[in-house]
């Protein structure tokens, strides 16, 4: 009996590095069920076509959640937002299902009724895998299964960074203890948790070697390498998991992963999004929805384009010059609102009532209908639908030297609608805490990207109100 409750105690223990695993399996088996749901309702058979379908959809599915992380560790994150991640891979997998179906001349053998109750029942279903898993987890640990001991070497900030986090029972992890070799005066005084001060190094390695301890959290400072390195050689002949915890918050870090040159792992501290896979998940996004909004806009667009050209004298277009990824110059096309064209060193910022603005010109940019030729630009691949907007060359010389990070956007490319526009922040920039509020948010894009965010971005530009405000 008590070998039998040392491997059940065992197996709960390590069921959660299968949840990504299971989550997956989820997924794949409520996809296929919704499907099978709707044809038979609708008193269908299953056909070819639809064993097709399904694995376009999976696959599609997959490849945008890997991008996304969706399959992650989402221990002591809201339920609601792993859901919200969930649901907007759901979202992005539909029109590329619609563009494959249209493209191969398929779409007349699927219903539309069918395919319309799959595309609403699948994330639904999907919702409820993912609250069953969380209430069984809750309910394991909650019982003392499914929960790992863990003890953190070094009484630093980083550490008690950690612990905020290990305190959610939801990580699966119960703190036993702390160890430092230092002297009190130099250990940071951690809060928040009970656990007792068990002593240095030698009394870490032999607790450990008693074998009741499954994770060792390494918190000393990055500065501490000989320490952390004879560490690591001497639990190195236990069972426990060892994991050093960088402080790398003392660094001012912008979207920051791990890669690999060559066989040596590097962490980037500056960091773009879309490298590799998530570079071409954000250019897809860009043709596909770029090409479908240009068919919905072109007879508007050349609506305007005339209307510009009866109401005030001078070209339909407005290029001017502005910084796109990377700090290159692209061009960036606009309908022509103002009087003047300034493409100079020195550029003046609209401002309200400005007087260089034409009538018609004025009512374009409260409408943020000018900006509709820049779908041009997004299929050309010099901007995004959805990033920091491109500001004038001699704006950004202008703010390069006056805002600490300001450079920092052009890690990703310019976009036509932005986080900071849709919070507000656009428009004339007169104090300069106007444009590092719009910085702050065009960093928030960056270090937080996802296809959600991107959506979310697209619904509010729409829908939301203060994408409007500041329009002049």
């Amino acid at each position: 009996m008590e070998q039998g409750g040392k491997f059940r105690g065992a197996f709960f223990r390590d069921s959660t590095s299968i949840i990504p695993a299971v989550q997956r399996i989820n997924d794949a088996v409520t996809v296929g069920l919704s499907l099978l749901f709707m044809i038979e309702i609708y008193g269908q058979v299953w056909r070819d076509q639809d064993t097709v379908a399904l694995c376009v959809c999976l696959l599609t599915f997959y490849f945008i959640s890997e991008v996304n992380r969706l399959y992650r560790s989402w221990g002591g994150v809201p339920l609601a937002r792993e859901i919200t991640l969930a649901v907007g891979t759901w979202l992005a997998t539909i029109p590329v299902l619609l563009l494959v179906a249209f493209l191969t001349k398929q779409s007349q053998v699927y219903s539309r009724v069918v395919s319309a109750g799959w595309f609403v029942l699948a994330p639904v279903l999907m919702c409820a895998g993912r609250m069953i898993i969380r209430g069984v987890l809750y309910r394991l640990r909650k019982s003392g299964r499914s929960v790992r001991t863990g003890v953190i070497v070094g009484m630093t900030r980083t550490a008690q960074r950690l612990v905020d986090q290990l305190r959610d029972p939801a990580q699966g992890v119960r703190l036993v203890g702390f160890y430092d070799d230092r002297i009190p005066s130099r250990r940071y005084e951690i809060t928040g948790v009970d656990v007792e001060f068990r002593g240095g190094a030698d009394q870490l390695v032999s607790d450990v070697r008693a074998g009741s301890i499954d994770y060792v959290y390494i918190a000393l400072p990055l500065r501490a390498e000989s320490r952390i390195s004879d560490l690591i050689e001497r639990l190195s002949d236990t069972t426990a998991t060892v994991n050093v915890v960088g402080d790398f918050f003392v660094f001012d870090m912008l979207h920051a992963q791990w890669t690999m040159v060559g066989d040596v792992p590097v962490v980037g501290i500056l960091d773009s999004p879309f490298r590799g896979l998530g570079g071409w998940v954000k250019r897809l996004e860009d043709l596909l929805i770029g090409s479908l909004i240009l068919l919905i806009i072109a007879i508007p667009m050349i609506v305007i384009a005339i209307l510009v050209k009866l109401t005030s004298p001078g070209s339909v277009f407005f290029v001017q010059r502005r910084y796109g990824l990377n700090g290159e110059k692209i061009p960036v096309i606009k309908f022509r609102t103002m009087t003047v064209s300034e493409d100079g060193d020195k550029v003046t910022q609209a401002s309200k009532n400005d007087s260089r603005v034409t009538p018609f010109g004025a009512f374009l940019r409260r409408t943020s209908l000018d900006e509709l030729p820049q779908f041009l630009n997004v299929i050309a691949g010099h901007m995004s639908i959805v990033g920091p907007r491109p500001h004038a060359v001699a704006h950004n010389e202008l703010y390069r030297s006056k805002i600490h990070r300001y450079m920092l956007r052009h890690k990703v490319k310019p976009g036509i609608t932005g986080w900071a526009q849709v919070n507000g922040w656009r428009g004339e920039t007169e104090a300069i805490y106007k444009m590092e509020k719009r910085l702050e948010h065009d960093l928030y894009y960056i270090h937080n990207w996802d296809l959600m965010l991107d959506l979310r971005i697209i619904f509010l530009t729409i829908f939301g109100k203060k994408v409007r405000s500041n329009a002049f």
